[in-house]
């Protein structure tokens, strides 16, 4: 299991337009992904409402985890995709 922890850069946190984003690409791996604060249980990456109650706010940590093949490469393009401002773009 391939895990990376990365910084929330949208100033917005990750509610609205930049989970909007994020769950679509996590959706878009075709891989198990999870997501979760650090210390509290993984939601599933590609549930919307999942990712939006996490409550993940501007410059806190999240932990993404997936499974299967290119689990490597997808959270690395997910972690790219979390470190810029989502709702700037």
């Amino acid at each position: 299991m391939a895990t990376r922890t990365v910084t929330i850069a949208s100033s917005v946190g990750l509610h609205a337009r930049p989970a909007a984003i994020f769950v679509e690409a996590a959706t878009n791996t075709g891989l198990d992904v999870e997501i979760a604060r650090p210390g509290d249980e993984p939601v599933d990456a590609t549930s919307i409402l999942g990712v939006m109650a996490l409550g993940a706010k501007f410059g806190e940590e999240v932990v993404l985890t997936a499974d299967g093949d290119g689990a490597d490469a997808a959270l690395d393009s997910l972690v790219a995709l979390l470190s810029r401002d989502l709702d700037a773009e």
